[in-house]
């Protein structure tokens, strides 16, 4: 019995080690994946604000002709396509905000 204390020990300190050695790597790879994320925000961020100023032109000329043709009803198309615009261009600050660029 006393014998095999000794080599419980060690296995318990062989395995602490290895799972140390894993934390390691792990670090590594959510470091690379950061960085590899990062490289992406700023093309991300940038169709994002090309897709706003499509939908605010597309909206602009839908509200014009609907303006022109005398309808009553532009304010809700109005506040529709202007909040799009709004949170395409909001959205894409707050993500290069939120990954610090």
């Amino acid at each position: 019995m006393k014998s095999t204390k000794p080599w419980f020990l060690l296995a318990i300190i062989w395995l602490i080690t290895q799972v140390q050695a894993f934390a390691q790597s792990g670090v590594t790879g959510l470091n690379t994946a950061t960085t590899t994320l990062k490289t992406y925000v700023g093309p991300v961020t940038n169709i994002s604000l090309v897709i706003g100023g499509i939908v605010g032109i597309v909206g602009g000329i839908r509200v014009y002709s609907k303006w022109n043709s005398g309808d009553q009803d532009i304010n809700k198309e109005l506040m529709g396509w202007g909040g799009s615009c709004v949170f395409l261009v909001v959205s894409s600050l707050v993500i290069k905000a939120f990954f610090g660029l």
